[in-house]
């Protein structure tokens, strides 16, 4: 969660297994991009074809979903989780996270 930590605007919000950032919110400063450990922030110029689906997944969650502006602890379990396939698809939860 160090990118939460760094952003200048607190666009990120928590759900019980990832994190979303409110499109509307960030300024695309890209502070945020290189401090994530696991590449998962994805500047729209690169996202490619998935630009949509995330835009659509982060603007939706970021509305329903608690702000987090302080870093937390890593989950446990986060490693195990860096490079699996299909992680979204198979895994993600519409559950919010607990926010600050």
């Amino acid at each position: 969660m160090d990118c939460v930590e760094v952003c200048p605007v607190d666009c990120f919000y928590e759900g019980e297994n990832m994190l979303v950032i409110n499109p509307d919110e960030c300024i695309d400063c890209g502070v945020c991009v290189p401090e994530c450990p696991v590449d998962a922030i994805i500047p729209d110029a690169e996202a490619g074809n998935y630009t949509q689906n995330l835009l659509e997944i982060n603007t939706k969650y970021s509305l329903i979903w608690p702000n987090i502006t302080i870093k937390k602890e890593a989950p446990a379990d986060a490693a195990d989780w860096d490079g699996v396939e299909n992680k979204f698809e198979e895994h993600f939860s519409e559950e919010p996270g607990e926010g600050d």
